[in-house]
């Protein structure tokens, strides 16, 4: 199996793509072709003992920047590491596509390159969200679809049940379609008849699901939208997520009771941020004399990791004649090697035939 890496997207390109990808290597065998251009690519990995790794380097002279038009410039760049990528997916060298650059150019190159299923509406884009429960939750549509039909909800719901039930190890995922009541009669006329096609299929559809029980009920596994709000709620999430970090941490530094137990407040922010500096901080403070510092941190460090973007890699671009998987912009090393992992898990489970199989049998319908 090989995973084709775009090690010329993201904000910080190439850098962490090739990081991630001897990271990948070596965590998870992966067995990665980085496409790209070639003398930046092999500068990067001189910085790292490859022996042993199977890391093959493909050139691709041009990039496509960030504020280019994406179906324009996959036409245009033909020697883009997008297009040669995708490429390398549809001549069957390679199973799938990753990359954290510009997530428009992936979606266009994927459709114009590889294509979309037989009888698949239009593909989307889903996204793993963090719950309450230790249990993964599925959204989808975010950001491939802007307006929709009900009956791409319907293949999406399909496409997320799927990939839920295969990749995250669900078994017959829990369907809801988000809207702003629990009740048949609610939202726009999008939702109201994407309900009604739901509620006739065989999937195990249990209604509409409001935004609050996307991370705080346990009420569905895979949640289905259109895309612009998908990807508003997205970007809401994200925003949260960072406020709860940044504002925890601003509480502890002003709180009496952290200074009064050892000093904790100047390492809280630590364990409320990524990188490896958490870990050398709790142990110092267990170590060094600080255990009750230790042990209000490590609360505060499993919540940042759960709800750590990085974790869970990219998403997955479903309903296309193969496995594309587009991680975050911001992506480093750890976010690029998830992303490489969960390429690898679609694969491994022949989720593109699968989804294939399932929609031509016509399963989302009784």
């Amino acid at each position: 199996m090989r995973i084709v890496l775009d090690a010329m997207g993201g904000d910080h390109a190439p850098h962490e793509p090739v990081k991630g990808a001897v990271r990948a290597a070596k965590m998870y065998g992966s067995n990665v072709v980085l496409v790209g251009d070639e003398a930046q690519i092999r500068a990067e990995l001189k910085q790292y003992d490859t022996r042993g790794l199977n890391l093959m380097v493909v050139h691709a002279p041009e990039q496509i920047e960030m504020d280019e038009h994406p179906a324009q410039a996959i036409r245009r760049k033909s020697r883009s590491s997008h297009v040669i990528g995708l490429k390398l997916v549809q001549e069957g060298v390679a199973d799938a596509f990753v990359s954290a650059g510009h997530s428009g150019a992936s979606m266009a190159g994927a459709l114009f390159i590889l294509g979309r299923l037989p009888q698949i509406e239009r593909p989307a884009l889903a996204t793993i969200l963090p719950s309450l429960h230790d249990r993964p939750m599925l959204l989808l549509d975010v950001g491939a679809n802007t307006d929709c039909k009900p009956e791409y909800l319907a293949q999406f719901a399909q496409m997320g049940s799927i990939y839920a039930e295969r990749t995250l190890g669900i078994p017959t995922p829990r369907i809801g379609l988000l809207a702003n009541g629990e009740e048949s009669t609610k939202g726009n006329r999008l939702v109201q008849e994407a309900h009604l096609l739901l509620r006739e299929s065989n999937l195990n559809f249990i209604g509409n699901a409001e935004p609050k029980d996307l991370l705080v009920n346990d009420v569905c596994d895979v949640v289905v939208c259109d895309g612009f709000v998908g990807n508003l709620v997205l970007k809401m999430g994200e925003a949260t997520v960072s406020l709860a970090a940044k504002r925890g941490a601003l509480e502890l530094r002003r709180s009496f009771l952290p200074r009064l137990l050892l000093g904790v407040a100047p390492i809280a922010a630590l364990a409320l941020q990524p990188g490896p500096g958490r870990w050398r901080t709790l142990i110092g403070a267990a170590v060094g004399g600080t255990g009750m510092a230790g042990i209000m941190l490590y609360p505060l460090w499993r919540l940042r990791r759960v709800t750590d973007y990085r974790v869970y890699g990219g998403a997955p671009l479903l309903g296309v004649k193969g496995v594309v998987i587009i991680a975050h912009g911001r992506s480093d090393a750890v976010a690029v090697a998830s992303a490489i992992r969960r390429a690898q898990e679609a694969v491994e489970v022949q989720i593109v035939t699968t989804i294939s199989e399932a929609v031509s049998a016509g399963a989302v319908t009784t």
